[in-house]
């Protein structure tokens, strides 16, 4: 038996099988090790977009301050969403503006992917543009940070998936 939390996300009772699979597909989950570690590599893009504008690039300021709110935004949804799953409580939102948009189409984890995609692409261009180099020691520890929370998380969901097939077979 499980506990809804909102849109295909269940909070696991006590009595479920999979403890540990079912934690990965938690709000609280997602958002620590997913969502947030967007947000991060979106916040450094855009604020390294406007350190890195000529004076008169106003386009690379506008965009990069464009980015800047997009990921504030995606990071106080995706805080609210660990809040709620961590009471127990549903959330009538997304993780990201974009999946919340998805919602005209009722699409949001159509959506949701192509947040994920467009997220790709900022960690791509800042590392193929050199951005990288440009950020603070500070920021260079939060990239870090969210580099590590994200890649260990997907190699532990997968250790766990193997082993659950190991065990089907």
């Amino acid at each position: 038996m499980s506990l809804k939390t909102g849109e295909n996300d269940t909070v696991p009772d006590k009595k479920d099988g999979d403890m540990i699979g079912k934690f990965f597909q938690r709000p609280f989950f997602l958002s620590f090790t997913i969502g947030i570690p967007f947000c991060v590599f979106k916040l450094l893009f855009g604020s390294t977009a406007i350190r890195v504008a000529a004076p008169e690039d106003l386009f690379l300021m506008i965009s990069g301050g464009m980015v800047i709110i997009w990921a504030l935004t995606d990071l106080l949804m995706n805080v609210g969403r660990s809040v709620l799953d961590l009471l127990r409580r549903p959330a009538s939102f997304e993780f990201c503006i974009i999946a919340q948009f998805g919602h005209i189409f009722h699409k949001p984890r159509v959506f949701l992917a192509i947040d994920t995609l467009l997220t790709f692409g900022i960690i791509c261009t800042m590392l193929w543009s050199g951005w990288i180099t440009k950020l603070t020691l500070f920021e260079s520890y939060l990239w870090y940070a969210a580099t590590t929370l994200n890649l260990i998380s997907l190699s532990l969901v997968s250790v766990h998936h193997e082993i659950r097939m190991a065990r089907t077979m």
